[in-house]
């Protein structure tokens, strides 16, 4: 198989595996006094150490959790709710629609409830949100916001956002900002005392971690109110007995990721721009989405290295997906299926996209497994597959 998805979970690496392995040969709960709770204490406290370390943070600062979906939630609920009981006041959250559904749903959810006003803030059409924008936002009422949330870099497109000029916005104003730096993490120069975040989300599993652990990095001073309870583990901020094995291995993958981000930035980036050229090249009316990736935001580059997003006209993009997967190539199309009917990516509608040009988006998204041969693989497939499903296309719209 030709795997380009690493975008939605990457190969397990193999010391990580040992890691896990190693901790897993061992009982013990990290909240027990005896000897075998103390071992696995000791192994949770260093690996939480070594990922506030790499990430520019301080080990009070790492809380950990399932993923990236329960630091997205706790972030946004946690400091929102705590927000509004300090001040009444604070019942607005801005945030962007291109954002992950881990901040979408539970910004939509606590407004069902009551709890919350959404805020939108527009992008342009790499799907950034710019500061005038968010100064902009905030002016119209600074004392009703409570939290603004604006991912790192976009999980679909690879658009990276100005992090910390937005944090600077919202700091003069007194309010906090969260970013989602999922994606970011071993693409990008991810630190979080530079970026001026108030809390960050991270998760093992896009970085060659195991699946279901990651952390939110919460500066101390951030109130933030839990929203699970019980042993009072993580500072109180998230109950549960500890994953040991989980965040013995999530150290590792960190620990790898940020050693070799900026030799794997070059890789990744040059076979990107292969494919993207080369797609363009050997099909015509194919489009690329978000940024171009010639320019640098934050000292860093403006699109994510290992991200291909591409838009092929007259097409389906499950009819792309299915016949690429037929030749053992594996991608995303992007796109939710909501009550069993497919629906263009939100991502590409907020970013002013009409529905018939987004339908056709597939990305292709490289990681620490990634070769030219992959790219080639896909290259070989293209025209054939295109051929085809441009050709279904025409008949379903007859």
């Amino acid at each position: 198989m030709t795997y380009l998805d690493h975008a939605a979970t990457t190969p397990v690496l193999p010391e990580v595996v040992a890691a896990v392995a190693e901790a897993m040969s061992t009982c013990g709960n990290a909240s027990s006094l005896h000897s075998s709770g103390r071992a696995a204490r000791r192994r949770v406290e260093e690996a939480r150490e070594s990922i506030a370390r790499d990430l520019g943070a301080r080990p009070s600062e790492v809380v950990f959790t399932s993923g990236g979906t329960e630091s997205d939630n706790l972030a946004v609920a946690g400091i929102h709710r705590a927000r509004r009981a300090a001040d009444p006041r604070r019942t607005r959250l801005l945030l962007a629609a291109v954002e992950h559904h881990a901040v979408l749903d539970v910004a939509e959810q606590l407004e069902r409830a009551g709890e919350a006003r959404i805020g939108w803030l527009e992008v342009d059409d790499y799907g950034r949100v710019h500061a005038d924008t968010l100064a902009a936002a905030i002016a119209e009422n600074p004392d009703d916001v409570s939290l603004v949330s604006v991912m790192w870099a976009n999980n679909e497109v690879g658009t990276v956002n100005p992090i910390r000029e937005l944090a600077g916005v919202a700091h003069r104003h007194g309010i906090p900002l969260h970013t989602d730096a999922v994606q970011a993490l071993g693409q990008l120069p991810v630190d979080f005392g530079r970026s001026g975040a108030d809390a960050l989300t991270v998760t093992a599993h896009k970085i060659g971690g195991p699946t279901g652990v990651g952390a939110l990095l919460l500066r101390r001073e951030q109130a933030v109110a839990p929203l699970l309870f019980g042993g009072g583990q993580e500072r109180g901020i998230r109950s549960g007995t500890l994953d040991v094995a989980g965040i013995t291995g999530f150290a590792v993958a960190v620990r790898d990721a940020v050693a070799h981000q900026p030799q794997r930035a070059a890789l990744l980036a040059a076979l990107r721009d292969d494919l993207i050229h080369r797609a363009s090249t050997a099909v015509a009316g194919v489009a690329l989405s978000g940024d171009p990736g010639l320019g640098l935001v934050d000292g860093a580059p403006s699109r994510l290295p290992g991200n291909a997003h591409l838009r092929f006209t007259g097409c389906e993009a499950d009819s792309l997906l299915m016949l690429l997967d037929a030749r053992g190539i594996e991608c995303s199309t992007g796109s939710a299926c909501t009550a069993g009917v497919a629906r263009p990516s939100h991502v590409l509608l907020a970013m002013g996209l009409e529905e018939d040009r987004a339908r056709g988006a597939l990305r292709f998204s490289l990681g620490h497994t990634s070769t030219q041969a992959d790219v080639d693989a896909v290259i070989d497939a293209l025209p054939a597959v295109v051929e085809r499903a441009r050709a279904a296309g025409a008949l379903i719209r007859r």
